[in-house]
């Protein structure tokens, strides 16, 4: 293996989640009086943090979202993984083929830590990423785009930037990696491989069962 750590992005990569959130999200923004549709929330928020959705919405109408808006989301967001959330197909053979290659790995995530928490509960990762391997856009001050949060992951984790692997699902976490001077890995299941290479990504892949010899 030619890296020294691999940094998953959550959402997507290791959780099915991104289309039950987003659907959620989108219905919420247009609850409010954001009218959104469920490709909008997938296009302008997928792997975003939660400060970025108060920003464009605040951008976009003028108007703040309400105080408790993260509180409801998450709430809805969180019964919505008890009834309905998986593992991404393959990703618990991936981390198995890294564990006997001896190879780290961890979470850097635009999700809060209890959101990580959660999924990785109800979805049986938990014990594959204690805390010292789960990182959040809730540790930096500045979330995806900004290389903050996978250079601070690389950081906790002792490694340097340019020996990591970032697999990513989102245009946001793509130039995030790149940022951090780290290679990135465009997982397609959900977003294009033309959008991930635009965002700066260079090795694509659509199934999980893949990735393994791609890092090689």
């Amino acid at each position: 293996m030619r890296y020294d750590l691999v940094i998953f992005d959550n959402d997507g990569v290791l959780v099915d989640s991104e289309s039950l959130s987003n659907a959620i999200l989108a219905g919420y923004l247009t609850e409010l009086g954001h009218p959104t549709s469920y490709e909008e929330s997938i296009r302008d928020f997928m792997g975003s943090a939660m400060h970025r959705i108060h920003e464009l919405v605040l951008e976009r109408t003028g108007r703040r979202l309400p105080e408790d808006f993260d509180d409801v989301f998450h709430g809805r967001v969180f019964e919505a993984f008890e009834r309905e959330l998986r593992p991404v197909n393959g990703v618990t053979e991936v981390l198995e083929k890294l564990d006997a290659d001896g190879v780290p790995y961890c979470v850097g995530s635009s999700g809060s830590h209890e959101r990580i928490s959660v999924g990785h509960r109800k979805t049986g990762l938990e014990r594959r990423f204690p805390a010292g391997r789960v990182f959040s856009a809730q540790d930096v001050g500045r979330g995806k785009p900004a290389p903050d949060l996978f250079l601070h992951a690389a950081r906790e984790m002792g490694v340097a930037p340019e020996r990591c692997a970032v697999v990513e699902d989102s245009p946001l976490g793509v130039q995030a990696a790149v940022a951090a001077g780290m290679d990135v890995y465009g997982f397609t299941a959900m977003t294009s491989a033309e959008i991930l290479t635009e965002a700066g990504g260079t090795v694509m892949f659509g199934q999980m069962a893949e990735l393994p010899e791609l890092l090689r």
